[in-house]
């Protein structure tokens, strides 16, 4: 039998009876390590930078240094997968800025929290694959696209926080229909529904997973799942639609890649 992959794991949190409670919500699952735990900002640091932990579940608002400015102390490179938590929602756009995979608004449910701690897992589980197939490259020099993906597995974005009129919106990426760039804003439509989001046409697509979404225009990124039909209009155009009826046209510098689907 092989043995179980731990991942290793630090509470932060300047509540004992939290950190208590997180600790016994994790007992019960053979994946997970609990390495250490830490009550306040500058013994977090010190934790981060000693355990060196895959995982760290980091309670927001803490006496000296608060969770995100724990977590600028720390290299890029040293940063582990981060689960806020907080009592306060106003912290979830700044948390997805900092790339946490997941946002816990206390009080929350044990079923949320291992909600949080699967999804957590998953990421873990590829970003170790992506760096068991960096080492294997490297002895056997190899060229890096016979070997990974092109986009780091941890980088991807599994969800996309929207901040709307008095919420904030936490959006699959599996839901979004198709992105529309608005200046400094994107469009995004889901589900028959649009959301005004503040991120750069650029960023997002950097954030999609390739195989999900194509750009077709530069200002128009689609959903591979959600294309219905291909339709030739003249020679030289073509339009793509979408199962929620939306009608697209592709730009000429993008026509190759629906070659395949055509």
């Amino acid at each position: 039998m092989s043995a179980v992959v731990r991942f290793r794991t630090l509470v932060v949190d300047d509540e004992p009876l939290a950190r208590e409670g997180v600790r016994m919500m994790l007992a019960s699952d053979p994946e997970v390590e609990v390495v250490g735990e830490a009550g306040n900002g500058p013994e977090a640091v010190a934790a981060l930078e000693a355990l060196a932990p895959d995982l760290v579940l980091l309670d927001v608002q803490m006496p000296e240094l608060n969770g995100f400015d724990v977590l600028a102390r720390l290299p890029p490179e040293r940063l582990p997968a981060v689960i806020f938590s907080t009592a306060y929602d106003k912290y979830a756009l700044k948390a997805f800025d900092v790339h946490a995979l997941d946002y816990l608004l206390k009080p929350f449910t044990d079923e949320r929290f291992h909600e949080a701690l699967r999804r957590a897992k998953s990421q873990l589980r590829l970003r170790r694959v992506s760096e068991l197939s960096a080492r294997l490259r490297e002895v056997l020099d190899v060229s890096v696209e016979a070997t990974v993906p092109q986009a780091s597995a941890g980088a991807l974005a599994q969800r996309v926080a929207i901040k709307d009129v008095g919420r904030v919106v936490f959006l699959d990426v599996d839901e979004i229909d198709w992105v529309e760039a608005a200046d400094y804003y994107v469009e995004i439509h889901a589900g028959g529904k649009s959301y005004l989001h503040r991120e750069t046409m650029q960023s997002l697509e950097a954030r999609l997973h390739p195989e999900r979404f194509m750009r077709i225009h530069r200002s128009a990124i689609v959903n591979r799942k959600r294309i219905r039909e291909l339709r030739h209009e003249g020679r030289r155009e073509l339009v793509v639609v979408l199962a929620c009826g939306a009608e697209l046209r592709v730009a000429r510098s993008y026509r190759e890649r629906f070659q395949q689907l055509a």
